[in-house]
């Protein structure tokens, strides 16, 4: 599963061929949690708040990065790296 995304202490990862809906899974030291990608929300697991929030901003920020990604998996082939929070 490669990282597409590192940005204070938070791995955001993507599955190649993931199951729907479409998701990325943030890991912040013991904690991972699937995040949708069109609302930013926890869908599955648990992180701290500050970095629940976070990583919403930053999937919200960049949607249409993820949605593309998302095909890009779906369709067996490597996710394209997206810039952090702290890129910018």
């Amino acid at each position: 599963m490669p990282t597409i995304a590192w940005f204070y202490g938070i791995a955001i990862r993507m599955y190649v061929r993931d199951h729907p809906p479409p998701h990325v899974h943030a890991i912040y030291g013991e904690h991972e949690a699937f995040v949708a990608i069109e609302t930013g929300e926890v869908i599955e697991g648990r992180l701290p708040a500050a970095a629940a929030r976070l990583v919403k901003d930053w999937a919200l920020a960049r949607r249409q990065q993820l949605r593309d990604n998302w095909d890009l998996a779906r369709a067996g082939e490597q996710p394209e790296r997206i810039a952090g929070l702290d890129a910018d």
